[in-house]
């Protein structure tokens, strides 16, 4: 099972400016204008580090001025390690009132396959070596990975409130930050994430690359026995494998290189196809309560219901069904969580068609894991997204 432990964070001073305009959504959801957004705020802004504009040069130049941010006092490290409850609240996309509860510690980094820590999905490659060189110039975790728990009870030992370190309310999501160093309380939170299997939910890449950084620091010889121990963990928030835990979103299909005509063929021989009216937003919450899919073209829209049997064999997942059916057909295939942005990259002919899938229930999240199976690609959208910089890891 893997380790959970407390570190000595480094968090913005609390004499600092208001946490609004310091801390920013994670790196991977924001568009050049975002960062423009968020980096126009404050220069302590926290994309200014995770997120450096520039040349070749800019993850040194991103190392160094979180380096100067320390020594000015912007950001100030814990006196002892402590961990850090998260809570969000919020309306989900039903209209229900939701709270969800996780916290911010040190995740082992265990090697691929060993068990522990498990994969939730199949990843899509990224040429990219952004986040390890962003990595190795900060020598810090800038922003989590996202751990489900199959451990129970963990929300339970996270309902008593900590010390208020921060708050921030975004999008009508109310994000709050609560200090945790109590020893009996760590080790009660430590041993029980411990206990059982932790699944990582989102930030696969980020873990593939801690996994990169740690095995660099072991072969340098150079680097203190500190050094090594601290790159054997990494950032994660972690939270309770429950359903009344999670806020789960889907993530829809656009296809290119390939006729919508060929999809339709294609289709046809797993689902009934027949018109359907322009998707609008009533449209995803019909979907999950009729079971159907949308498949969606530059004028036309049509409702894709299975046919019996036709799925006998594969995993009860849209996306499954959807790799399944159109197996062999030289499609592009590429994802977008918005119903808005996925209309209009069909509108926009950026994809042919699209097709609109259901979120993935908690019950079969936590059947796929205890498995030991892989959902496909971009499965999931778990909501609210964390905000960076509330807590920063030094490595």
């Amino acid at each position: 099972m893997p380790r959970f432990e407390p570190f000595r964070a480094l968090r913005y001073s609390p004499a600092a400016e208001p946490l609004d305009d310091l801390v920013a959504p994670p790196y991977d959801v924001l568009s050049a204008d975002d960062v423009a957004e968020y980096g126009s705020k404050s220069p302590h802004n926290i994309v200014h580090v995770d997120v450096p504009a520039g040349g070749p040069d800019r993850y040194v130049r991103a190392g160094g001025l979180l380096r100067q941010w320390i020594a000015e006092g912007v950001l100030v490290a814990d006196k002892q390690p402590s961990f850090t409850v998260y809570r969000t609240r919020f309306t989900d996309a039903t209209g229900a009132g939701r709270d969800l509860v996780g916290v911010l510690g040190a995740l082992e980094v265990v090697d691929e396959g060993a068990g522990g820590v498990l994969p939730h999905e199949r990843t899509t490659p990224k040429a990219s070596t952004d986040r390890l060189d962003l990595t190795r110039a900060t020598t810090a975790n800038l922003s989590p990975v996202w751990g489900l728990s199959l451990a129970s009870g963990l929300t339970e030992l996270l309902a008593e409130p900590g010390k208020v370190i921060g708050e921030v309310t975004v999008d009508e999501v109310a994000h709050r930050v609560e200090h945790v160093d109590d020893p009996a309380r760590i080790a009660a939170i430590s041993e029980l994430v411990s206990g059982d299997d932790v699944l990582i939910a989102d930030g696969h890449h980020r873990y593939g690359v801690a996994r990169i950084y740690r095995d660099e620091v072991r072969d340098a010889a150079s680097r203190t026995d500190d050094d090594a121990d601290a790159a054997e963990l990494t950032l994660a928030y972690v939270g309770e494998l429950i359903a009344e835990q999670l806020s789960v979103e889907a993530i829809h299909r656009l296809y290119a290189g390939v006729e919508l005509s060929a999809m339709q063929e294609a289709l046809a021989e797993h689902f009934d196809i027949e018109p359907f009216a322009a998707p609008g937003s009533h449209t995803l919450a019909a979907m999950e309560a009729e079971g159907f899919l949308v498949l969606v073209g530059p004028d036309t829209a049509y409702r894709l219901t299975a046919k019996p049997e036709a799925f006998d064999g594969v995993r009860a997942l849209d996306g499954a069904w959807l790799e399944h059916a159109l197996d062999g057909l030289p499609a592009e295939v590429t994802y977008q969580h918005g119903l808005d942005e996925t209309l209009a990259a069909v509108q926009r002919g950026d994809a042919t068609a699209a097709v609109l899938i259901r979120p993935v229930s908690v019950a079969e999240i936590e059947r796929t894991a205890r498995e030991g199976l892989l959902m496909p690609p971009k499965s999931t959208f778990f909501t609210p997204k964390l905000r960076t910089g509330f807590v920063i890891r030094p490595l």
